[in-house]
Order: C-alpha cells, then structure tokens, then sequence
C-alpha cells in the first residue's frame, strides 16, 4: 500500500511539472542612444523575439553603442549586441578599446549599411574634415564605434584627434543640441539612414545642415585596418536642405552573440527575425536590409559565425562564403 501512495505521489508530481511552463529565458539586446536607429530597431527585434521565440522574454538596453554592447557581451552574461564591424573585429582581436581583454564574439546576422555622418551647419563655414581643425567637434559618446570611426576619418585626413580640435564625447541627439546651441561646430555620427536626430536638425528652424564629404579616405582608412570601409554616399533626399549626395565612408553593422550562447537558441533568434522582418521594417526601414544574400563572410571582418546561425542559413540554401 505505502508503495502504491509513493507511486501516485510520484505520478501526481510529473503530472503537475509537465503543466508547469517552461522558466522564461531572459536576454537583453545592447543597442545605443535613443536618438540613433539601433535602438529602436533593437526595440523590434526584442519584441519580436519575445512574441515568437517560445520562453523568451528579450528587452532593449540603451548604452553607449557598440563598444559598451560589446563589452556587455564580454561578461558573459545573455546578451545580444549591435554592433559595427570594426568595433566587433577589434574586440574579437583583443586590440584598441579591448587591448588584452579580447571577446568571444560571434556574427548572428549581417544587418544593415552604417553611414558615416560629419555634420554641421552652413552658418559654420566648415566644408571639408581639414576645415575642422582649430573648431569644437563631437566624436561620438565614450563607449561608441562612431567614437572608433572618426578617429580613423581624423587620422586619415592627417589630422590629430587631441591637437587638431576641441573634441567633446557627446551622443547623436546631444551633439545635435549642441550644434543648434553653438557650443560644438561639428560632430561625427555612424548610423542608418535616417537618423531621427539628424532628421531633428534639418527641419529645425533657421538651420540648413552641411554634410561634409570625406569617401577620398577610405583608400588610407582600408589601407591601415583592413577592407572595413567602403565608399558611400547619402542621397541629398535623405535630409531636408542637403544641396548634393554626400559621399562618405559606409561599414557594416552585425548582430552579435557570445560563443557560449547555445546552438539552438541562436538558431531561434536569427530564424525569427529573418521570418518576421516586415514587423522589424515597420518599426525602421533599415531592416528592409536584413536579407540572406547579404550574410557574405567577408562582411564580418572575420568574426566567425556562430554554428546556430550556419544552421539556419544551411537550411534556406544560403552561401555565406
């Protein structure tokens, strides 16, 4: 008898863990500033994932962009970050902002073309990167790839980041009020196209914004860090009082995991934003870019993907090589 009990005992507890659901699998998305497009587009692909991804619960965190996501990453704990490809490579690399701390990153997805913006206004005078020098100029907030971009754009017009300018460390939406308030001339920013903050200061009222060509140093930008960079340029449509296309220096932009992320959720992750990408075009147009023909291994800069990732591309017919 006391064996039958145990055995009903035993029967009703499996019945009643096999209803329970399963615990919900927190992971958190670095993106960047609330001003720029990874942040609301990792709003998206957080709610996204939370609604098809069965147990996920994702949620977007504001930081300082692709160096910060990649040093949350770098903790170990279950992030996903955004990032361009030179921030990724450098930490992959162990080099620059990650000097002998080196992160076990893997690429999930190509996503989307980040431009390289140097704005200012006409009222500045400021037509050229070699006409920065002596004025105050924005190279992006502490923690940014923009920050990574634009010492490579300085150095490679043979100007010094420290000597040449006043530099501040502001993000995009603070470098934009700091232009309209005249307390910077200029400031550098790498993002999609549009950048709501860029947008803000073309429409503002008694400003026409001045986009400042700098796609002839690329060669020198390439020539030091790789085949990163490519040239570019941002149709004159894109903000309101733009007199011609603004040719500039372009990089990709990844979605990145640890190593350590299980096969299978990263197979889960990149399966459902590639089957849900109309919901992730609704909330910014730049993930119209979110294609299979664009998960090119010469994209990553040579961060490797990620097994889960490989899966799926396996399965839709997709060549990354």
């Amino acid at each position: 008898m006391q064996t039958l009990r145990k055995l009903a005992r035993f029967a009703t507890l499996a019945l009643v863990g096999a209803a329970l659901p399963a615990a919900a699998q927190n992971i958190s998305i670095g993106t960047g500033g609330t001003g720029g497009v990874y942040y609301p587009l990792g709003g998206g692909i957080a709610a996204v994932l939370s609604k098809y991804v069965s147990g996920m619960q994702a949620t977007a965190e504001v930081t300082g962009g692709s160096v910060a996501n990649l040093q949350l990453i770098g903790t170990g704990k279950p992030y996903l970050g955004m990032t361009m490809v030179d921030a990724g490579l450098d930490a992959y690399k162990g080099q620059q902002k990650f000097a002998g701390k080196p992160v076990p990153v893997r690429t999930l997805i190509v996503m989307y073309p980040n431009r390289m913006h140097v704005v200012s206004i006409t009222t500045t005078g400021i037509k050229s990167i070699a006409n920065l020098k002596g004025k105050r100029v924005s190279t992006g907030s502490g923690g940014s790839a923009t920050e990574v971009m634009a010492f490579r754009v300085i150095e490679a017009a043979g100007l010094d980041k420290d000597k040449d300018m006043t530099r501040e460390r502001l993000g995009v939406a603070e470098s934009v009020n700091a232009l309209k308030d005249r307390k910077i001339d200029a400031f550098f920013w790498v993002g999609g196209l549009p950048t709501a903050a860029v947008t803000d200061l073309a429409n503002s009222p008694g400003v026409t914004i001045q986009m400042i060509d700098h796609a002839d140093l690329v060669p020198a930008m390439n020539q030091k860090w790789g085949n990163l960079y490519v040239k570019d340029a941002i149709p004159k449509d894109t903000y309101r009082g733009m007199a011609a296309d603004n040719h500039q220096a372009t990089v990709m932009n990844l979605l990145v995991a640890h190593e350590k992320m299980d096969d299978q959720t990263a197979y889960n992750i990149v399966k459902t934003i590639f089957e849900k990408r109309d919901e992730l075009i609704r909330v910014h147009k730049e993930a119209a870019n979110f294609t299979l023909d664009k998960q090119k291994t010469a994209a990553t800069g040579g961060i490797p993907w990620h097994p889960g990732a490989l899966k799926y591309f396996a399965e839709k017919g997709a060549k990354v090589d």
